[in-house]
Order: C-alpha cells, then sequence, then structure tokens
C-alpha cells in the first residue's frame, strides 16, 4: 500500500456499471393488453401490434426486452425470401449467455403464422427465449409445430421485404449464412466479421399501449 503525506486518501476506482440486461429474472412485468413496438431498421421502419392475448408469456418477454432495449443494435441474422425474417441474437456474448437458460413454456397457437405475423422461434418445446422471426409469407405449417404468434406487422411489411437475405440458411440447413450458436458464443465479433451486410435494428421502443 502506498502511504502519500497530506490530502485527500485516494479514491476507489469504480467499474462500468453492471449491463441490467444479463438478469433476466428481473424482467417480470405485464405487458398491456395491445402496444405497438417501433423496430428503426437499416432498411426502414417496422411496427408491431402485440396483442396480449394471442400469447401472453410471449407478449410480456417482448414487451420488458423491447423496453429494456436488448433488441437495440441486434441483426436481422436469418433472412430467408418467402419465409421468415429473424432477429433476437444479442452483439454481447454475455448476454446471450445470461438468457440462454430463460426458456418459456409454449402458449396455445391462437392465430395463425400468416404474412406479418410474428412469433419466437424455439428448437424443442418449451425454449423460447428471445429470438423472434416475421413471418412473410403465409406459414400455416408453423400452427402445427407450435409457433405462437403474438402479435403482427401493421406498417413496414415493405421493409421486412427488403432486408438482406443473400447469406441464405445457416449451415445446420445446409447453406452458408449465420450459425446460430457462433453467433450466440461471439456475438457482433462474428457477425461484423463473417456477414457484414446484415440489416440491424438500430433501435426498438414500446410507442403506444392500450388496456
Amino acid at each position: 500500500m502506498l502511504n502519500g503525506c497530506g490530502g485527500d486518501a485516494p479514491k476507489e476506482v469504480e467499474g462500468p456499471p453492471s449491463n441490467p440486461l444479463l438478469q433476466p429474472r428481473n424482467f417480470t412485468e405485464t405487458a398491456p393488453d395491445t402496444f405497438v413496438a417501433r423496430l428503426e431498421t437499416t432498411k426502414g421502419v417496422i411496427r408491431i401490434q402485440v396483442v396480449r392475448e394471442w400469447s401472453p408469456l410471449g407478449a410480456d418477454r417482448f414487451y420488458n426486452l423491447v423496453r429494456a432495449g436488448y433488441y437495440d443494435g441486434v441483426t436481422f441474422h436469418r433472412v430467408i425470401d418467402g419465409f421468415m425474417a429473424e432477429f433476437g441474437i444479442q452483439g454481447d456474448p454475455w448476454v446471450n449467455a445470461a438468457w440462454r437458460q430463460a426458456t418459456m413454456q409454449d402458449e396455445p397457437v391462437r392465430k395463425p403464422n400468416t404474412r406479418g405475423r410474428v412469433s419466437y422461434s424455439k428448437s424443442e418445446p418449451d425454449t423460447r427465449t428471445v429470438q423472434v422471426f416475421i413471418n412473410t409469407d403465409e406459414n400455416r405449417s408453423l400452427d402445427g409445430q407450435g409457433f405462437s404468434p403474438f402479435g403482427e406487422v401493421v406498417e413496414g411489411m415493405d421493409v421486412a421485404d427488403a432486408l438482406y437475405s443473400g447469406y441464405g440458411e445457416s449451415p445446420t440447413r445446409g447453406g452458408e449464412g449465420v450459425y446460430a450458436a457462433m453467433a450466440i458464443a461471439r456475438g457482433d465479433e462474428y457477425l461484423n466479421e463473417e456477414f457484414p451486410l446484415l440489416d440491424r435494428i438500430l433501435r426498438a421502443v414500446v410507442e403506444a399501449s392500450g388496456g
């Protein structure tokens, strides 16, 4: 320990504040009956109207994540023409790790996966977390697989259609696009290096709510 002669004692250096996105257990607010989320993307604005009655757990999760800024800066990492545009992998690997176990139970499919509807992605039953996709076609085949829409695009489907899709499907599906497991583990380091043309959400906000 260094001793000084006179003067004020040195102050401790404070580290950066803890990232609230690392604490999924704190994201527990109940969403309004309906609300509109505005996604400002690199291609334009997409507005999603969320209806809590369709998927209460999904609506609550999306409401909390949007309000906390979770989706700010995330890429549309899987865009397949005539199928979907998916987003939700954070650029910070620590945040991705924190949310991997924050799964939600599946909910009844109350509305079909028609063009413009928005649902959570999942790999197995009861594995929904933070990744979301916009149906860019009539994908009713997903209804029987338990993908439950929680909202729908009310403005900006032309923007969703224009999102960069040139990388195609992931290697696990026979393509050369984003490998989701690698994106989760490495975040933006991987995405920016390997897939620089991906479009992004610049900012997501809850614009209006009711109920």
